[in-house]
């Protein structure tokens, strides 16, 4: 962690001393394809037709899963756009738009099997209840996104990251229930919703936007 701070300070230094959001956003999306990119690999290369099962894309989720996973994505990705640097960066092409393709995918599959699959089965062996699950998977997810609100170092725009992914890990969790613990219609959905959004949500983050829009909505 602090060679990781040093190194940012580095960066800022040679930059004129502070960094722009969309570098930030670029190291954001850049360290998440490097760590969750590594993962998906590592899974592919050791058992590819194992891996692709665990993740339900051998299996049937039903067409109800599939229906309310596409309907999760185009609510998530509407309401995004309200914040005018996911609107503005919504169908741009450049490179903070490459970089959340590679993150769409790898996020897609890392993140949707730690959160959804891993974790909620594990609390389900403990015997919790589908909500339970359904809410452990949406707090844990909207907490480890927060860091991009903290990359701003500000706790409103942190939190407000925490809850706009908190509710898109909560939607995403109940599809997996629906679909009978599928993981399929959760990480396709995932993906389509990085492809568009993530880039406009990191900034969003960055730029402080999603904490305005969490105090106007109070």
């Amino acid at each position: 962690m602090g060679a990781g701070c040093a190194m940012l300070s580095q960066w800022q230094f040679s930059c004129g001393g502070k960094l722009s959001s969309e570098r930030k956003a670029a190291l954001i999306l850049g360290g998440i394809l490097l760590s969750e990119g590594a993962w998906l690999a590592v899974n592919l290369y050791f058992s590819t037709p194992g891996f692709l099962r665990y993740c339900g894309f051998t299996s049937s989720a039903g067409l109800l899963a599939w229906g309310m996973a596409l309907i999760v994505t185009a609510f998530f990705v509407y309401h995004s756009a309200r914040l005018p640097s996911v609107r503005a960066n919504l169908l741009r092409l450049d490179g903070l738009k490459v970089l959340a393709v590679g993150v769409g995918i790898a996020a897609g599959f890392c993140e949707e099997a730690v959160f959804r699959k891993m974790l909620m089965d594990h609390f389900a062996h403990l015997g919790w209840t589908a909500v339970a699950q359904v809410a452990i998977s949406a707090l844990a997810f909207g907490a480890v996104h927060a860091i991009w609100g903290l990359f701003r170092g500000n706790l409103r725009a942190a939190l407000g990251a925490m809850v706009a992914t908190g509710v898109l890990g909560l939607l995403l969790a109940v599809v997996f229930v629906v679909g009978m613990r599928n993981l399929a219609p959760c990480i396709i959905s995932h993906m389509l919703i990085n492809f568009f959004a993530e880039p406009g949500l990191v900034l969003s983050a960055l730029r402080g936007e999603m904490g305005r829009a969490l105090q106007h909505a109070k």
